[in-house]
């Protein structure tokens, strides 16, 4: 293994350059607002602030996948928050998740409003709210939510250890990218033996588990997020790859992947979504056609 120059940390860290690569601009150590700027308010109880983020995509698949049924009380504004451009950082977003992160949800059914952040809590506060994607019986529950918290703890050695490294590090280095193609073939492993015996992570019902999960790994096996499924060698996870089409042809999981999208093909970006009607006459090819 090449060895890079050694790095010696100082006694105590300061924050005097960008890490540089992709995002370094919208990193740093600090909390709280960096601007002051008040959040839209649609006509909906259910108001989202996010990005089409395998973390928002999680919220918008499952809003979708309420409204597919008929729970109309699930209808949402999703208000687009463009991390790139620091919306994370002003002062109503801080104010409704002071992490700073997407995506964040307010529930304007109560009287206050209720703040919802991060995205496993979303996900159980609208299972809940709604009595859906959720089991109910105590062993199937506990079950459920053993594998929503696995995504929980599982997904950052996925987005910020191999995707960091793999994808957007400003250049190559093979330690890491060792270290954390281990571990998330070893995730992938987890998930493989899991699914072979059983439809879904939770067995034969389809649950927020794998709601939270799919768009992490099943991104990741369909060469969606990373460009890494050749490297990984995504096909050799047979059972992953069969659960991961199959959630992939739900219509509800297909709505709530252009949701607050702002790459790809024009087609499949809604940049904010307000009414189902919005899917059919405000994506980005009917008010942006390409040249």
């Amino acid at each position: 293994m090449t060895q890079p120059p050694e790095y010696t940390p100082p006694k105590v860290w300061k924050w005097d350059s960008e890490s540089g690569g992709k995002f370094a601009s919208i990193n740093r150590p600090i909390a709280g607002p960096t601007h002051d700027k008040e959040l839209p308010v649609g006509r909906h109880p259910l108001q989202l602030y996010s990005l089409a983020t395998p973390n928002g995509v999680k919220v918008t698949v499952l809003l979708e996948e309420l409204l597919a049924p008929g729970k109309t009380g699930a209808e949402y504004d999703a208000h687009l928050i463009d991390i790139g451009e620091g919306d994370q950082f002003g002062s109503g977003f801080v104010a409704v998740n002071p992490n700073s992160k997407i995506p964040a949800l307010l529930d304007h059914s109560t009287t206050p409003p209720t703040r919802v952040f991060e995205s496993g809590a979303i996900l159980l506060h609208l299972a809940e709210k709604f009595g859906a994607f959720m089991p109910s019986d105590p062993a199937d529950r506990a079950e459920c939510l053993s594998w929503l918290f696995w995504q929980m703890g599982s997904a950052p050695y996925l987005g910020g250890g191999f995707g960091h490294f793999y994808a957007y590090a400003p250049y190559k280095m093979e330690y890491p990218i060792n270290r954390f193609t281990m571990e998330v073939k070893r995730q992938l492993d987890v998930l493989d033996r899991r699914l072979a015996d059983n439809a879904y992570l939770c067995g034969e019902e389809y649950t927020i588990a794998d709601i939270a999960i799919w768009p992490w790994y099943g991104s990741l096996v369909l060469n969606r997020v990373y460009e890494a499924a050749e490297f990984i060698d995504a096909k050799s996870y047979k059972n992953v790859m069969r659960w991961a089409n199959l959630i992939d042809a739900r219509p509800a999981v297909q709505r709530g992947r252009m949701v607050n999208k702002t790459w790809g093909p024009l087609d499949q970006q809604l940049h904010e979504r307000h009414e189902a009607s919005d899917f059919d006459t405000k994506t980005q090819d009917k008010l942006r056609p390409a040249d």
